[in-house]
């Protein structure tokens, strides 16, 4: 009995890796991308982009295991999950209101140590944002007179 479940079990892993989620990769240029309504110092962009942008861009960099199911299909849903809540390849299509909330909410969370997600950092330890690199992206923000 328990050579027969795992042969299933072994069989529907194989089969698994045949049925693949969609890959976060646009080709588009980004008109949308949250540069195009900012000015954001190339050090700040560096940030958002190495730290905030595989879960909250269009365009994901995809580790070796992404390949592998179930975790390609776990690291989509992580992916769509953080585009919904912010995306920065379409910042410029929020609201004003919407973008300077959305910014707020951003250094709250990395203030807090909330993002990026335990979960993520713990596959992609240089994914955490350094107290220089928490101060950067606070100050470019509160220099938008944005937040406290």
């Amino acid at each position: 009995m328990l050579k027969k479940f795992a042969l299933i079990l072994i069989f529907l892993l194989v089969a698994l890796q045949f049925i693949r989620p969609p890959k976060n990769q646009s080709t588009a240029p980004a008109d949308n991308d949250i540069g195009m309504v900012y000015s954001i110092p190339a050090e700040v962009h560096g940030i958002l982009k190495q730290k905030c942008y595989d879960c909250h861009s269009n365009n994901t960099r995809y580790p070796w295991y992404s390949a592998i199911q179930p975790a390609g299909w776990w690291m989509y849903k992580h992916i769509r999950d953080g585009k919904r809540e912010l995306n920065f390849s379409e910042f410029r299509t929020y609201p004003a209101r919407k973008a300077a909330h959305k910014l707020e909410e951003t250094i709250e969370l990395v203030q807090q140590k909330e993002m990026p997600l335990k979960s993520y950092l713990w596959m992609h330890p240089e994914a955490r944002v350094s107290p220089e690199e928490e101060e950067k992206l606070v100050a470019w923000v509160r220099s938008l007179g944005v937040g406290k």
